[in-house]
C-alpha cells in the first residue's frame, strides 16, 4: 500500500478493525423498528432496524435465534443488544445481534437485559455448576408468601403426591422494593439450619413490575449461593426471570414445581410391587434351585454314609473270600497239573505232525534219490571208468593207449588197459 492509498478491501477490512476495536460497540443496546425482515432457511434472521432518522442493517444468526421467546415480524419495535461491525466484501455496516425484546417496558427490560449479561459472563448460568434434585426429598422448604394460592397449591400437591416429605413454608415478601432483601433472608436461614433437602422459592403469576423481586442481582446470587438445591417457580409459563436462569431447575409454575420436586406415591407404589414381584419370584427360583442341591447332596450323602462303607467293604471282603478259597494250594497244583497236561497234549500233537510231515518228505526225497543213483544206472548194464587218480573218465580224449582203468559194474569191479581211444565226434562203425 502505498502512502494514503487504499485497495477497497484494505479500506473495508480497516473500516472493520476500527468498529471492532471500539469497545463501546462490542455490547450496545439499540432501539427501533423491524423493517424488511426476512427468516433464512439456514436459521438466520436478517432485518433493518429503523427510527425516523436513520437504519441499520442487522443478522441474527440461528444459534441466538434459538433463544427467542416471541416471533419477529415487520413494524414490531424492539430493543436489540449486539455488536456492531461490517461485512468487507460490500462494506456495508451492521448489526450482529445476540438478542431481541419487545420495547414497550423500557427500562426494566434494559435492567433484565444488562443483568442477564452480567451474570451471564460469570458463568452463573452454567449447566456445570447446576446439582441434581433428592428423589425422595425428606424435607421440602417452601419460600413464598404465607398467605398466596401458590403456597397452598404446593403444600396441597406436595402432600398428594409424597406424604413422607415435611413440607416447611419461610415466609417472605414476594414483590414491592423489601422483598429481594427478605428473599435473600429466608433463603440464608434455610441454609442456616441445614435441614431441608429442596428449596422451591416463587410465587404465582403477575406483570413483570410484580416478578421483578426475582430479577434482582442479589437475589440471584443468594440462590447461586445456596448449599441447598434450588427450585425457582416464578409467575406462568410464559414469565422468565433471573432466578430462573441462575437456579438448579426451572418450573413453570409453582405447582409445577411441587409435580417436578417430589415422586408421586401411587408410582413409588407400582414400582415397589414390580420390585416385589421380581424379588419374591427371584427368591422363589433360589429356594427352588437350593432345595434341588440340597436333595443332590442328600443322595450323594447316602452312597458315602459309614454303613454303606461297611456294606460295600464286607461285600468286597466276600469276594476275595471266594476268590482266596479257590486259590487253596490243592486247587493251584490241579489247575496247574490241567494246564501241564493241556500243553503237553498239544506239544505231542504238534510234534507228531511236525514228524509225519518230515516223514513223508523223506520218503519222497528217498524215492527221488533212488531214481537218480547209479547204482541203478549200472543195474541196467552199464560201467563207470575211473583213472587212477579216483575220478570217473568223462571223456576217451583225456585217455591214451596204455593207461589204467578200474572198471566198476552193477557187481564188482575190473582193471583194464586203454588200447586206442576214439572221439564221440567220429562216425562210429561199430564196436
Amino acid at each position: 500500500m502505498r502512502d494514503g492509498l487504499y485497495t477497497v478491501t484494505q479500506l473495508n477490512n480497516e473500516i472493520k478493525s476500527m468498529l471492532e476495536g471500539n469497545s463501546s460497540f462490542r455490547n450496545i443496546f439499540v432501539q427501533g423498528e423491524i423493517s424488511n425482515y426476512k427468516a433464512h432457511s439456514s436459521g438466520h434472521h436478517y432485518m433493518t432496524l429503523k427510527d425516523e432518522g436513520a437504519a441499520i442493517s442487522a443478522v441474527l444468526f440461528r444459534s441466538d435465534a434459538a433463544r427467542l421467546r416471541f416471533r419477529l415480524q415487520n413494524g414490531m419495535h424492539v430493543v436489540a443488544r449486539g455488536r456492531i461491525s461490517s461485512f468487507p466484501r460490500t462494506g456495508q455496516v451492521q448489526m450482529y445481534l445476540a438478542d431481541l425484546m419487545p420495547d414497550g417496558t423500557g427500562a426494566l427490560h434494559m435492567a433484565f437485559e444488562q443483568l442477564k449479561t452480567k451474570l451471564y459472563a460469570e458463568g452463573m448460568f452454567s449447566e456445570a455448576r447446576k446439582r441434581a434434585l433428592p428423589a425422595f426429598p425428606e424435607t421440602v422448604a417452601l419460600i413464598t408468601s404465607p398467605t398466596g394460592a401458590a403456597v397452598r397449591d404446593m403444600v396441597r400437591i406436595l402432600g398428594r403426591r409424597w406424604p413422607l416429605a415435611e413440607v416447611r413454608v419461610y415466609p417472605a415478601l414476594v414483590q414491592g422494593a423489601d422483598a429481594p432483601a427478605d428473599l435473600c433472608r429466608a433463603l440464608s436461614e434455610v441454609n442456616a439450619q441445614g435441614e431441608a433437602d429442596l428449596i422451591i422459592i416463587g410465587r404465582g403469576g403477575g406483570s413483570m413490575e410484580d416478578l421483578w423481586a426475582f430479577n434482582e442481582e442479589c437475589v440471584a446470587r443468594a440462590i447461586a449461593a445456596s448449599q441447598i438445591p434450588v427450585v425457582s417457580a416464578v409467575g406462568h409459563e410464559p414469565d422468565v426471570t433471573i432466578a430462573d436462569f441462575v437456579a438448579d431447575m426451572r418450573a413453570p409454575t409453582p405447582s409445577g414445581a411441587a409435580e417436578l420436586t417430589v415422586p408421586d406415591k401411587e408410582e413409588v407404589a407400582l414400582a415397589l410391587a414390580r420390585l416385589e414381584t421380581s424379588l419374591r419370584s427371584a427368591m422363589l427360583g433360589k429356594v427352588k434351585q437350593s432345595r434341588q442341591w440340597v436333595t443332590h447332596l442328600d443322595e450323594r450323602l447316602s452312597l458315602r454314609t459309614p454303613a454303606r462303607k461297611i456294606a460295600d467293604q464286607r461285600a468286597a471282603l466276600g469276594q476275595l473270600t471266594e476268590r482266596l478259597q479257590l486259590r487253596t494250594p490243592k486247587n493251584i497244583v490241579d489247575e496247574k497239573r490241567l494246564i501241564l497236561e493241556h500243553i503237553t497234549d498239544k506239544i505231542q500233537i504238534y510234534l507228531k505232525e511236525k514228524i509225519d510231515v518230515k516223514r513223508k518228505c523223506l520218503s519222497e526225497a528217498a524215492v527221488a534219490l533212488d531214481a537218480l543213483s547209479p547204482l541203478k544206472v549200472l543195474a541196467r548194464g552199464y560201467a563207470v571208468a575211473f583213472n587212477p587218480q579216483g575220478k570217473p573218465v568223462m571223456d576217451s580224449r583225456s585217455l591214451a593207449a596204455g593207461d589204467t582203468l578200474e572198471m566198476r559194474f552193477a557187481r564188482g569191479a575190473a582193471k583194464c588197459s586203454v588200447l586206442e581211444t576214439r572221439n564221440t565226434d567220429e562216425k562210429e562203425t561199430g564196436l
